[in-house]
Formats: C-alpha cells, sequence, structure tokens
C-alpha cells in the first residue's frame, strides 16, 4: 500500500493499493495494444484530443490546485499558474505539433525523393516526480502521444492522488483509456518494467542519482532515455545590473514552489561594487516571505513535500555552518505542525560545503561575494551540475556574452530561470540529458526515419 499525506500537517489522506505483477502485465499488454492502434490515428485527432485537454484542465484549475496542494504543500497560488501553464502547453501542441512533425524534405540526387520521417517508437515508461506533479507529467506525456506514442506513468508516491487524476483527465479529453496508464509500483520494480520489451523508452524527471540507475538499466536494453534531473543554477549580478529588480526576482527564483524546483536559483554570485547593496534587499525580501498555509492565499511559501525532506535540507545546512558558513537568515525548521522551513541564506559559503556540492531543494540560498566577471563564471561553473543559469546586466551585450560562457542548458539574462512550450528544455553533466518541450521535445520520443525514393 501507498499513503500520501498532507505535509501542511502531517496528516494522512489516502492510500493506493500498489499494483502487482499481474496488474503491470495487464497494463502492459493493454499499452502495446493501444499503440498499435494510436500511432496510426491522424495528427489531427491527436492534436484535437491536445486542445480537449486544455479545456478540462481550464475548467478544474481549482480542484486540480487544491489537489496539489494537499498533496505536496504548493502554495494555491503558484499551484493554479501550474494548472494554466498545462493547459498553455496541450494549445501550444495542439497548433504547432502536425508542423514540427511534418516529413523534412532533403535535396540529394536528380529524380530521387528523399526526406525524414518521424514515426513513434511505442509504449515509454515516464517516471515523474512530486514537486511539480502536473506539469513535469503534461511537458512529457502530451508532445510524447502527439507524436502517436502511449505512456506508463509511475508518479511519485508522493503524490498519487494527481497521477491518478491526470490520467482520468487523459481519458475525459478523448484519449484511448490505455494511451496513459499509472503504475503504482515500488521502485524495486521500476526495473523490470524497464526490461519488459513491450516498453520502447523510458524518461525520468527526478534525483542524478535515480538518473543513472534508469540511464545504467536502460542502456542495458539499448533503449532511449531523457533524463531531466537535478540542479544548483547559479545566480550572476555584475557590477552594471538593476540591484532592485536582481534582487527582488532572485527571492522569488529561489523560493518558488517552496524552495523545490531543479531550477531554482541556488547559488548567487554578486559582483563586489554592488554585493552590499544587493545583500540588504535580498535579505528584506527573504524576511518579507509569508510562510504557512499553502491554502491561503497570502502564502508564499508552504511547507515541504515531507518530512525526510526537511530533515535532509537541515542537516545540509547545518553541515554548512559548521564547515564555516554564515546564516544571515533563518537557518533552522520552524516550529509547528508540518514540514515547514524557514527561508534561509548563507554567507562565507566554504567552496567544499553541501551548500556548494550539493543540491539544497528548499528556500535556501548560498550568497558568494565575487571581485570580477570572470570569478563569477568560474565560480558558476565549478559545479557537476548544469540545468540553466541566470545573469544580471544592463548591457545585453555583455549579457549574451557572459550567458555563452556559462556550462548550462539554458541561460537567462535579467530574467529568473524558467521552462517554457516553446523552448527547449534541458541539461548536460549531472542535470541530465535529452530535450523537453517545444519542436526539439517532441522529436525525442521518434524515430526520425530516412526515406530515399529513387
Amino acid at each position: 500500500m501507498f499513503e500520501t499525506h498532507n505535509p501542511a500537517t502531517a496528516e494522512a489522506l489516502e492510500t493506493y493499493t500498489t499494483h502487482d505483477a499481474e496488474a503491470v502485465e495487464t497494463r502492459l499488454a493493454a499499452a502495446a495494444d493501444a499503440f498499435d492502434d494510436w500511432r496510426d490515428v491522424s495528427i489531427e485527432e491527436r492534436t484535437e484530443a491536445a486542445a480537449e485537454l486544455a479545456t478540462g484542465l481550464r475548467e478544474r484549475t481549482d480542484e486540480f490546485a487544491r489537489l496539489m496542494t494537499r498533496e505536496m504543500g504548493k502554495p494555491i497560488t503558484q499551484a493554479r499558474s501550474e494548472v494554466e501553464k498545462c493547459a498553455w502547453l496541450c494549445e501550444y501542441y495542439a497548433e504547432r505539433a502536425p508542423e514540427h512533425l511534418q516529413d523534412d524534405r532533403i535535396g540529394t540526387e536528380p529524380g530521387v525523393k528523399s526526406f525524414v520521417t518521424y514515426e513513434p517508437l511505442g509504449p515509454v515508461l515516464a517516471i515523474m516526480p512530486w514537486n511539480y506533479p502536473f506539469w513535469q507529467v503534461f511537458r512529457f506525456a502530451v508532445p510524447a502521444l502527439t507524436a502517436g506514442n502511449v505512456a506508463l506513468l509511475k508518479h511519485s508516491p508522493t503524490t498519487l492522488g494527481c497521477g491518478e487524476a491526470i490520467a482520468d483527465l487523459f481519458e475525459d479529453a478523448g484519449y484511448p483509456s490505455a494511451c496513459l496508464q499509472t503504475l503504482r509500483v515500488d521502485t524495486d520494480r521500476v526495473s523490470t518494467v524497464i526490461e519488459d520489451a513491450r516498453v520502447a523508452a523510458v524518461t525520468l524527471t527526478g534525483s542524478t542519482r535515480a538518473g543513472r540507475a534508469v540511464a545504467r538499466q536502460a542502456g542495458e536494453q539499448l533503449k532511449k532515455t531523457v533524463l531531466e534531473l537535478g540542479g544548483s543554477d547559479p545566480y550572476i549580478v555584475l557590477d552594471d545590473a538593476d540591484v532592485s529588480a536582481a534582487a527582488e526576482t532572485g527571492v522569488l527564483a529561489r523560493t518558488q514552489n517552496s524552495g523545490q524546483s531543479c531550477i531554482a536559483a541556488k547559488r548567487l554570485f554578486v559582483h563586489t561594487d554592488v554585493y552590499d547593496q544587493f545583500r540588504e534587499a535580498f535579505l528584506d525580501g527573504m524576511a518579507d516571505l509569508t510562510v504557512g498555509d499553502p491554502t491561503d492565499e497570502a502564502t508564499d511559501v508552504g511547507p515541504q513535500a515531507r518530512g525526510d525532506l526537511l530533515e535532509e535540507l537541515h542537516e545540509q545546512v547545518t553541515a554548512s555552518v559548521e564547515a564555516g558558513a554564515t546564516v544571515a537568515l533563518g537557518g533552522e525548521p520552524l516550529d509547528r505542525p508540518g514540514h515547514f522551513y524557514q527561508p534561509t541564506v548563507l554567507t562565507d559559503v566554504p567552496r567544499d560545503c553541501p551548500a556548494t556540492t550539493e543540491e539544497l531543494f528548499g528556500p535556501v540560498a548560498t550568497l558568494v561575494e565575487v571581485d570580477s566577471e570572470a570569478e563569477a563564471i568560474r565560480r558558476a561553473n565549478d559545479t557537476t551540475y548544469g540545468l540553466s543559469a541566470s545573469i544580471w546586466t544592463t548591457d545585453r551585450e555583455r549579457g549574451e556574452r557572459v550567458a555563452r560562457e556559462i556550462d548550462a542548458g539554458a541561460a537567462y539574462v535579467n530574467e529568473l530561470s524558467k521552462s517554457d512550450p516553446r523552448l527547449p528544455f534541458g541539461g548536460i553533466g549531472d542535470s541530465g540529458y535529452g530535450t523537453e518541450l517545444s519542436e526539439h521535445g517532441i522529436k525525442e520520443f521518434t524515430n526520425e526515419k530516412t526515406i530515399w525514393i529513387q
């Protein structure tokens, strides 16, 4: 059995029966049969289903938002925004998928018709996390299914209610029932599913450790994988930055989703010329955040999703302080029911402590003073992660130059790191590989087949 809990109160919510071997076999067989039919459905019908998904999401925004808030503690206003973003993604692919998937004509020799066509691979196992329990499923499932694949969704045990609601929504939108099925299985059984010949590919959003395990298991079967893993994103504030704007956005960039975001600004590198000004403004902004009941419209930071995650975060903060870091703000769990952690800022952070070398998955920022642009770039790249980055400067050309020197899957100038259906999203290094979203993402789970007609 799996049991979900409300992280704001630690109260039990629902129990879910684990799918045994027979249930898993039934779902695998259904997925294979569904793929044989769905791959032949026209792109027009598939995009109509995506458009219906958007309608269903918008009609039930508050219901789905409250489900997320109840299961993983997302502040309710942010939960509504997540549902709206999923609807936007559905509308994007409903409009653009036919263009993205059309044959690419390539000239070769006189009299020869040669082109590349994009064919679906088959059932894809999707291992999804709890922190964005709707968005991270939709950003995989909508392009993958619109390309003609089907999905087996192993959602996080923390947010199983969200997983079941998503599966029901897809069926309500007109997708055949086996096009997206949930798999409620323990981690130990995932390898068996990956090994099954009916599973054509695997995608995972999660920790680097989980990514390595999935990549190894899928690699042994020569199966395609897309991995979106952790991040320790740099946030660079140069000497000519708009300090007020950089500090205000920096607070949001570090604490969105209660700090539980892979693309959150985790390591802030600030030029010495503006460090004191930025530090004061950033600390004021962090201190002004409202921490509390995630169902309250005024709440900025809700609970951490589970008690063990809260404990791990505090252990990282404590170890960093013992190594020499200074607590400029916060630094402790809140003494109240639920899994709440104070918005925290660490300064004087040593290079070999957890706050520097590990991902802090909660509302904890590290603030580092640097004396030059070159040092900021060097410190930003001194990590095994490579998901995204944010650079602040009033000189757009300088910002572009610095962005090009950052080792990451994305870099934003005068904006926080974010995902957008129109742009590819993915990382390098310990942040994974492969692409989600945009034209690039919809082609990840296709066979790019060359056809030559003499």
